[in-house]
């Protein structure tokens, strides 16, 4: 009788031990949640209070200039915004922009990368150099390439066009968007030899002295030794960069004010406008859901696409 009975209680054993293992893990996640909750409200009350406010200024007819008119108009304003010119004109900017920054920062970034990896007498200090532009407020340095450097009386670059005995160009009247490009790319130009330079360390010196020795030269090391390498690294500047780019602002507001006409006006400078110089802040609203909308959708295709390179080469 009792040899019999030692299943039950050790069947009955273990099931009161599973249960106080659940008892216990469920008053672990109630703890968990308790703590976790009071960062997580206020994260969502950062983000979802301005967003509601927001999508409630894009439905509304609300100009600073006319506070008592709040007339309900819909899809109205994000309909102007769309249609008017300064939008194709901004789109386009700031197309050029990221595409052009994001193109000298890879092909620049990757061949610094791979000559100050070669060891040379002061590479600690060059290295700090080149990646110090990074580090410099966006509105300092747009100052200094407008006063200092790119001054069509005073500035270096013309001192230099009268050395060579040519006639200085005002940079910022004739090739207004050239000179945004060149400012925003000295400035992110260093990120990427910051992330691209430190991929190199990474990098195995066996297998390029492996390729030296079947008689590969520099240029067939670089196609397909160190390129495949910075692969993953070039797409994480590229995902960074886009995300950041997008929203370029204080280079041009410092130097040209979105001019001449609506040459350097991308979307982040024309929603300021239309918000603080128009005094529209419903029109302003639907512009900057735009926006927000434009570049979640350009990080979700660059996550998914770096990702799937990840996976491909994992």
């Amino acid at each position: 009788m009792s040899i019999s009975s030692l299943p039950a209680e050790g069947t009955t054993h273990a099931s009161a031990t599973s249960t106080s293992v659940h008892e216990e893990r469920k008053r672990q996640s109630r703890l968990s949640l308790a703590m976790v909750s009071p960062s997580v409200l206020v994260l969502l009350a950062w983000m979802a209070v301005p967003l509601a406010m927001t999508l409630y200024f894009s439905l509304i007819r609300y100009n600073l200039l006319y506070p008592g008119d709040n007339e309900f108009v819909g899809l109205e304003n994000f309909t102007f915004f769309l249609t008017d010119e300064g939008f194709t004109a901004g789109m386009t900017n700031t197309l050029l922009l990221v595409c052009s920054v994001l193109l000298i920062s890879v092909v620049v970034g990757t061949l610094i990368a791979v000559l100050v990896d070669t060891p040379f007498w002061g590479r600690g200090i060059v290295r700090v150099l080149l990646i110090s532009p990074f580090f410099i407020m966006p509105t300092v340095s747009a100052l200094v390439w407008k006063n200092l450097l790119l001054h069509p009386v005073s500035g270096v670059f013309a001192a230099v066009w009268r050395f060579f005995g040519a006639e200085p160009i005002d940079w910022f009247s004739t090739y207004p968007m050239e000179a945004i490009i060149l400012i925003v790319s000295w400035q992110w130009v260093p990120f990427a030899v910051l992330l691209l330079m430190t991929a190199m360390q990474s990098l195995d010196q066996e297998q390029k002295d492996a390729a030296r020795l079947d008689g590969a030269g520099p240029i067939a090391i670089f196609w397909h030794i160190t390129l495949p390498h910075l692969a993953r690294p070039i797409a994480v500047v590229v995902m960074i960069e886009t995300i950041f780019l997008l929203s370029i602002f204080a280079e041009i507001f410092t130097t040209t004010g979105g001019g001449p006409g609506y040459e350097t006006t991308n979307l982040a400078y024309l929603i300021y406008s239309q918000a603080l110089l128009q005094f529209d802040v419903g029109l302003a609203s639907a512009g900057g859901l735009v926006a927000v909308l434009l570049a979640n959708v350009a990080a979700f295709i660059l996550i998914r696409m770096i990702g799937k390179n990840l996976t491909d080469k994992a």
